[in-house]
């Protein structure tokens, strides 16, 4: 989905989210017994009409990708909550292919377009949260970026925690969070940890990175966002904690955005452009801010969106992936790739052999044409793996119920035309799971202590 801009909800007050979420597991192990549902359908890409009458003049919204959805403002937004779904359910496919691990789905859980890292030997989950009643596009409920914890992605993933409240007040704009993010239709999405260890200023410190779209439509400002957090679940910002709006140079636009960590040098902001093009930027030694001296127009790369990065193990060759093309909340969008002998290096995308003949550009560097029947988000590295973090969207302005699907990435090289090609291993995608990605957890989450 377009995460160039997304989402902010209203306050839950003293909202609390109980039980715990069950998620596809990983091979070797063990899951909670999961029950089979019926294989997701095909759902349209463009988004839904808004659902109000508008008012004579629409104020056009600036999003992440090229398509504009209008705004439609109202006085007032009730923020009621929603009854809790069923149980979630999850299950697990084998990756074939050369030293392929396990792929593994996470449905029932309300966090999205986010990203992964494991400290303390627990695996965190961070994402935009929607079961609040937040509806991309149109004036609603804001409802905040959550964490949940597991000991294996496999689960089961605690209820999210709430990593600061909407009532909160932006120090750029002073307005909350909720205005900046939900009345404003535009969202606030891409929630990405940092933690300041082993590079710059090495003091252990976290760092809750946002973008909020609607800055850069008001004001041309950058949409991002640093927040210092008190630990890697929260709370963040607020008494005490700084709020930044960094000064950036090459990522100055609005759209979605990755740090892939690079130590001991400070992590490479990989971020689209209000183009659709992509564009890169080391972060500082505090990691609140950019250094400048990024790339942009990564691959001459066009109409594509969500980088994300890591280097392959193997080779030491630096894998770019990416959307392919941009669009909002696709259920089945191609993922591409592009290699760089380092981060600060330029980056190549093979290319197609006869484009005057009609060939497609992401003919020779698409890995998947469907991602699963979701969307690519950004990369994430757990325990030394490399997995594709995709979002299994609906296809509606409210995706509280969309899953996760984790897809193991294992180089194997390009080949020359007139040869196979498979670049790298095959993606499974839980094609023989039977189930719908996502029969989701609605409602609240707990909020920051």
């Amino acid at each position: 989905m377009r995460e160039g801009g997304r989402r902010v909800t209203t306050a839950l007050a003293g909202a609390v989210v109980a039980g715990a979420v069950v998620v596809a597991g990983l091979a070797g192990v063990p899951t909670p017994a999961a029950a089979a549902a019926p294989p997701p359908t095909a759902q349209p890409t463009a988004l839904p009409p808004a659902p109000s009458a508008a008012p004579s003049t629409l104020p056009l919204l600036v999003p992440p990708t090229s398509e504009l959805p209008l705004l439609v403002p109202t006085s007032t937004v009730p923020a009621t909550a929603s009854a809790p779904a069923p149980a979630p359910t999850s299950s697990v496919v084998p990756t074939t292919g050369s030293s392929a691990p396990s792929g593994v789905t996470i449905s029932g859980l309300d966090l999205h377009d986010g990203t992964m890292l494991q400290s303390g030997g627990v695996d965190l989950l961070y994402g935009t949260m929607y079961g609040c009643g937040f509806e991309w596009g149109v004036s609603s409920p804001w409802c905040g970026f959550g964490v949940s914890e597991a000991s294996t992605p496999a689960g089961p993933w605690s209820a999210p925690t709430r990593l600061f409240a909407p009532t909160d007040v932006s120090p750029f704009t002073g307005t909350t969070w909720q205005a900046i993010c939900g009345d404003s239709g535009a969202g606030c999405f891409n929630p990405r940890m940092l933690h300041r260890s082993g590079w710059g200023d090495d003091d252990g410190a976290w760092i809750l990175w946002f973008n909020a779209p609607d800055d850069f439509a008001r004001t041309r400002a950058n949409a991002y966002y640093a927040m210092e957090c008190a630990g890697p679940t929260g709370p963040c910002g607020g008494a005490g904690r700084t709020t930044t709006k960094p000064s950036l140079h090459d990522c100055t636009d609005n759209g979605d955005f990755s740090l892939v960590p690079d130590d001991p040098r400070p992590p490479m902001m990989l971020c689209t452009m209000a183009d659709q093009t992509l564009a890169s930027e080391r972060l500082s030694a505090s990691g609140t801010a950019g250094a400048g001296g990024g790339s942009h127009d990564l691959a001459g790369l066009t109409n594509t969106e969500a980088p994300g990065a890591y280097r392959d193990p193997s080779t030491g060759t630096w894998i770019l992936t990416y959307s392919d093309p941009n669009c909002g909340y696709c259920a089945g969008a191609p993922t591409g790739y592009a290699t760089a002998p380092g981060l600060d290096e330029p980056w190549t995308a093979p290319a197609n052999t006869n484009p005057d003949w009609g060939a497609p550009p992401s003919g020779r560097r698409a890995i998947s044409a469907t991602s699963c029947g979701g969307q690519s988000r950004t990369v994430v590295t757990l325990s030394g793996q490399a997995y594709q973090l995709i979002d299994l969207w609906l296809g509606t302005r409210n995706e509280t119920r969309a899953g996760i699907r984790l897809e193991p990435l294992v180089y194997r090289g390009a080949s020359a035309p007139g040869t196979p090609l498979q670049a790298f291993a095959p993606w499974t995608c839980g094609a023989v799971e039977g189930g719908p990605h996502g029969t989701g957890h609605r409602g609240s989450a707990a909020s920051p202590g």
